[in-house]
């Protein structure tokens, strides 16, 4: 069986040392090229049957319009997050490419380098198509223990405003506020995630779950998530930009908090903790934001 991955930074390596270590044919491509094992162009990915998507969720768009021709290919969406110039969430803008029958996402607390050591997770593979989930699942070697369900929109919001969280997390951490106010932000950002995800139709148990706590608690608790240490230097008051650049990888969390914002806005959905980190992300004081957020 031969499987390609599009994109090679952390997420995409662990994904192919996976795959490798299930003694599949993996193969993997990026725009710069990489002294990977089996690494490829696009061309070569894409004739092949079965994909993985791992560029940042800001990218997919204009990667799919530049690289993408429709051949039956199926393709597992690896990213996690929302576009911000559209507040589109992927699941909807790979279906402007190809037919949600041929999709699936995964979903689930997975930090790269744990993966590429081999320790034990588990992931949950989410699509319309549960044939093709299955299909997926049983690619993973196993030290990756995985589920597959139909709650696509749950995977994808949990995954996607889990990064915004964390952003929040970290500015908690930053401030020095303590373990209860983070215990107490990591809670109700759940029940925030949740609130947001069952209006568009996710189910409850998907947040209950690996996409939601799983992924949520991970990521808001660790100096391995780059978005939580997005949001610890937002607390020392640096620029974005330089936090961005120190810290040398895609947030996704900081362009997702934009579209968050906006569509809750756009739908009157209550989002405070959201809201907050965007405001803070856009210049708001740390400090401000939160005593703003002990009043809501």
């Amino acid at each position: 069986m031969k499987i390609g991955i599009i994109g090679a930074g952390k997420w995409g390596q662990a994904l192919h040392f996976a795959f490798l270590e299930a003694h599949l044919n993996s193969f993997i491509s990026s725009r710069t090229k990489r002294d990977i094992k089996n690494f490829v162009s696009f061309d070569f990915i894409l004739d092949m049957e079965y994909i993985v998507f791992a560029l940042s969720a800001q990218h997919a768009r204009s990667w799919l319009k530049r690289y993408f021709v429709f051949n039956n290919q199926k393709i597992l969406v690896a990213s996690k997050g929302i576009e911000a110039k559209t507040g589109k969430f992927l699941n909807d803008v790979f279906s402007e490419f190809l037919p949600e029958s041929n999709l699936s996402f995964i979903s689930g607390p997975s930090f790269a380098s744990e993966v590429k050591q081999k320790l034990p997770t588990a992931l949950v593979i989410s699509s319309t198509n549960k044939n093709l989930a299955q299909i997926y699942a049983d690619f993973f070697p196993d030290f990756i223990k995985t589920y597959v369900d139909d709650d696509v929109i749950g995977a994808e919001i949990s995954g996607a405003y889990k990064n915004v969280l964390a952003i929040a997390s970290g500015i908690c951490d930053g401030l020095k506020l303590g373990n209860n106010a983070r215990a107490s932000l990591i809670a109700r950002g759940l029940i925030e995630m949740n609130r947001f995800g069952k209006y568009f139709g996710a189910k409850e148990d998907t947040f209950l779950g690996l996409s939601g706590a799983g992924d949520l608690f991970l990521t808001a608790s660790s100096e391995l998530s780059r978005n939580y240490r997005v949001g610890k230097f937002l607390a020392l008051e640096e620029n974005l930009e330089t936090i961005l650049k120190k810290i040398g990888e895609v947030a996704e969390g900081v362009a997702t908090s934009k579209a968050i914002y906006h569509i809750s806005k756009k739908y009157d959905i209550y989002t405070p903790i959201a809201n907050e980190v965007h405001e803070i992300l856009n210049g708001k004081s740390a400090l401000k934001s939160l005593k703003d957020l002990l009043k809501k």
